[in-house]
């Protein structure tokens, strides 16, 4: 009923036909997924920028691409919605079925859910991301349901998965991570509490060798180990990163601040009963996912998904071992426990999978009806929809000064045939690129100097952008604007 409910919250009070599109990487992952699939071949070198044309770039996630460049061109945005729309419900769907293998109560789940899709869809978006989180989840999964006796064949499953995740998402170093996570747990358990050191120090090596199973599957990938250094040199340059809006801090001043604080503080609480009721690996994952959270925004979707299960676990057993209340309080839990504990043997006879086939078919209906479907598109609220006609009618050497946030749409919106200076790829572009597109973007001393070195005929910009007020007192001359850009033309 969750997974459902969330399929039609993200289609139609989210309003995945515009949500889905509200960041403009989609733009250029589509477009490159389109040419991976003509050319039969990964780009190396860059061809959607004039500013680092012809450059070495690696394409990490061109599964992904692929998958969103096909799934386009067989049904366009409408395919695409439809895609991330059902990958969210199957993220939903992993999620619970981790609440259950943690241990977590039905009614706590159905309390958390609101916590957990409210968190979560912050990083709704039609990006590859999403794509990472059901790996993610069924690595979790993988670990608290691991079979008492292992083989060679899980071994290979971990890895194929690994391979699979690696080619989609960089995210996928998650894998061994956890299992090193759960790997450490088990051997310290004995060492901290009184129990079972043979059992114990068994399972630990058992995911110490998951983790390498994990690790040497996400190399089967067209860039081997150079893929994981890129990934490493990405997230570790400060430089960079402390400058790319979604790996800062969350704004705890937005409307949503109360909630995502709420999914913080009950993963913490949780934590920390993990921790005293001896699951060493639940709260170190939550303290990882927490942790994470606080730093950079795009992880808080993980700690509804993936820490909010495993605290349900440790707030259910922490109710159940409750003895010290008052009688009839006491007898009240007790009943609401056994209540809940009958309607979970009821989901696991039934569960769910024609009502949710069912469910997906309507909505998927609804979807493709013109109402609905005439109406998906990157909003325009957000970008130079209604400019890119003017945008087209220039020309073809044109070296259009626009923002990161503006490049992704422009290479969808032209094919990628209109090269931009600046997009969403800030791996690629690097530290120094970014540093400098600040300053000219920010019109600080020098952007003069910047201009004249990419030697841009025209400017497409935000009305409130500082550097448009400052090319506008240069003499460039206005073209077109809108209430979203302004288009200008050098003098």
């Amino acid at each position: 009923m969750l997974t459902a409910s969330s399929l039609f919250f993200c289609l139609f009070v989210y309003d995945a036909r515009t949500a889905l599109f509200r960041d403009s990487d989609t733009g250029w992952h589509i477009r490159n997924g389109e040419r991976i699939l003509a050319r039969r071949a990964l780009p190396r070198t860059d061809s959607f920028s004039f500013s680092r044309s012809g450059q070495p770039w690696f394409a990490w996630e061109w599964g992904a691409d692929i998958l969103m460049g096909g799934v386009y061109r067989l049904s366009g945005l409408r395919g695409l919605t439809a895609l991330f729309a059902l990958a969210i419900a199957a993220g939903i769907w992993l999620c619970c079925r981790l609440h259950a293998a943690a241990g977590g109560d039905y009614f706590i789940l159905a309390l958390l859910a609101p916590l957990t899709v409210t968190t979560a869809s912050l990083h709704w978006l039609a990006r590859p991301h999403v794509l990472s989180w059901l790996f993610l989840l069924a690595a979790l999964l993988y670990a608290e349901r691991a079979p008492a006796r292992f083989g060679a064949r899980q071994l290979v499953l971990i890895a194929a998965g690994a391979a699979l995740w690696a080619n989609l998402h960089a995210s996928f170093f998650l894998a061994p991570v956890i299992f090193l996570i759960y790997s450490a747990a088990h051997l310290a358990r004995p060492l901290l509490w009184p129990l079972g050191r043979d059992s114990e120090w068994a399972r630990a090596r058992w995911f110490l060798w998951a983790a390498l199973a994990s690790l040497a599957g996400s190399l089967l990938n067209p860039y081997g180990w150079r893929l994981h250094a890129h990934v490493f040199s990405f997230l570790t340059d400060t430089e960079l990163t402390s400058r790319i809006s979604e790996f800062q801090s969350f704004d705890f001043q937005q409307p949503v601040a109360l909630q995502i604080a709420l999914a913080l503080t009950l993963a913490v609480a949780g934590g920390t009963l993990a921790l005293a009721q001896k699951k060493l690996a639940h709260a170190l994952v939550i303290a990882l996912f927490v942790f994470g959270g606080l730093r950079s925004g795009r992880v808080l979707p993980l700690v509804a998904l993936a820490a909010l299960p495993l605290a349900n676990g440790a707030f259910t057993e922490a109710l159940r071992g409750s003895r010290n209340l008052r009688r009839e309080l006491q007898g009240a839990l007790d009943r609401a426990l056994a209540y809940s504990a009958r309607l979970r043997a009821i989901d696991r006879k039934f569960s769910g999978a024609a009502f949710l086939a069912g469910a997906s078919m309507v909505a998927l209906v609804a979807l493709a009806s013109p109402a609905y479907s005439g109406s998906i598109a990157f909003p325009k609220k957000s970008f130079p929809v209604a400019a890119a006609a003017m945008v087209e009618k220039l020309p073809a050497q044109a070296r259009i000064l626009a923002s990161d946030s503006f490049g992704g749409y422009l290479i969808y919106r032209f094919d990628g045939a209109r090269k931009v200076y600046f997009d969403g790829r800030s791996d690629f572009y690097g530290a120094a690129f970014l540093k400098q597109y600040l300053v000219l973007m920010s019109a600080r001393p020098g952007w003069r100097d910047i201009v004249a070195s990419f030697r841009f005929t025209h400017a497409l910009l935000p009305g409130d952008s500082p550097i448009l007020a400052a090319l506008e007192q240069a003499g460039w001359a206005t073209l077109y604007k809108d209430d979203v850009a302004t288009l200008l033309e050098a003098r």
